[in-house]
């Protein structure tokens, strides 16, 4: 086993194995590969992935969810998107991929939201290009709070693999591990968040259905055995503030941005309904939906893959357009 994190994805592994299950046109070289970039956030170094375009109409901020992370997601659709003439960063947060955490710092879901913020806010003093932010998992609900608590004109869209509010007793349910884990365990979370045990770091492959992340069960090996992605361990007060967090704005009055849901048809973690409980009551702006055949929840399937690169350029070039 790994007992050091590489400093860069070029070191990395476990990326190239996982790339080995998906289609060869997406496979990555030292070549095509994404620039690598640090960029500092409160004595921390965020990770991030990008294929630089300075003429491009739009730029496209990934984001990971709990089981993944942003090479991952570079993989099926940052390098597409950048092929078709998008600027693309794939962002590592708090804890996960090759983002350098600074000492004796245990990192909540707030400071992810907080995180992403500050760094649309930084990418705006860049140039002010439109950006489309894009979450897979629990990063389309994150792409939902972060859409909420940004200033205003931030964000020209946002799309998602999911959108789970974990709020939501019915949601924790069928997401979580198993049925204690989400009736008993998320309440016990709560009481040790503020106590010292809060900054044990509890694996995620028990914490959350990791067993449904990829249908692919040698993929799935690949994934769970990653520590900086499936096979993460997070601090109980991360999981407790990711289970609990409030967004600044509710989904009745919501009305930052249009929103995209681009939802796995095979999708064994978080089915379509799951979505449509915190969607359903977005009214105020407009709400697509698109189906990605035959894949699974991280989609490594066609015709879904193709599915999933066409509908967020689409969407995205359509936001540019108005």
């Amino acid at each position: 086993m790994r007992t050091t994190t590489p400093a860069t994805y070029r070191d990395q592994p476990e990326w190239r194995a996982l790339q080995q299950f998906l289609p060869t046109r997406l496979h990555l070289t030292d070549e095509t590969a994404p620039a690598e970039e640090f960029w500092p956030w409160r004595g921390n170094e965020i990770h991030l992935d990008r294929y630089p375009a300075p003429a491009a109409p739009a730029k496209i901020l990934l984001h990971h969810g709990v089981g993944t992370n942003g090479r991952q997601l570079t993989l099926i659709l940052g390098a597409p998107l950048a092929r078709r003439g998008f600027e693309t960063v794939a962002l590592d947060n708090l804890g996960y991929g090759l983002t350098r955490l600074r000492p004796g710092y245990t990192p909540t879901y707030d400071d992810w939201v907080d995180l992403v913020v500050d760094y649309l806010a930084h990418e705006r003093t860049r140039d002010n290009r439109p950006i489309i932010l894009y979450g897979l998992s629990a990063g389309g609900m994150l792409a939902y709070h972060v859409a909420a608590k940004a200033p205003a004109d931030t964000l020209r869209g946002i799309v998602g693999m999911t959108f789970l509010d974990q709020r939501i007793q019915r949601v924790r349910d069928e997401t979580a591990h198993d049925l204690l884990n989400a009736r008993v365990g998320a309440p016990l979370l709560r009481l040790l968040a503020p106590t010292p045990a809060g900054r044990v770091r509890y694996p995620m492959t028990l914490a959350a259905k990791m067993s449904a992340l990829v249908n692919d069960p040698a993929a799935l090996r690949a994934m769970t055995t990653d520590p900086t992605s499936a096979g993460n361990r997070v601090a109980i007060r991360f999981l407790s503030s990711y289970l609990n967090y409030t967004p600044a704005v509710e989904p009745e009055d919501f009305t930052a941005c249009p929103i995209l849901l681009t939802q796995p048809a095979r999708d064994r973690w978080s089915p379509p309904h799951l979505a449509d409980v915190f969607l359903s009551r977005i009214t105020r702006v407009l709400v697509e939906r698109v189906l990605l055949q035959n894949a699974g929840h991280y989609p490594i399937e066609e015709p879904g893959l193709r599915q999933l690169e066409d509908s967020v350029a689409n969407f995205a070039g359509a936001r540019i357009r108005n």
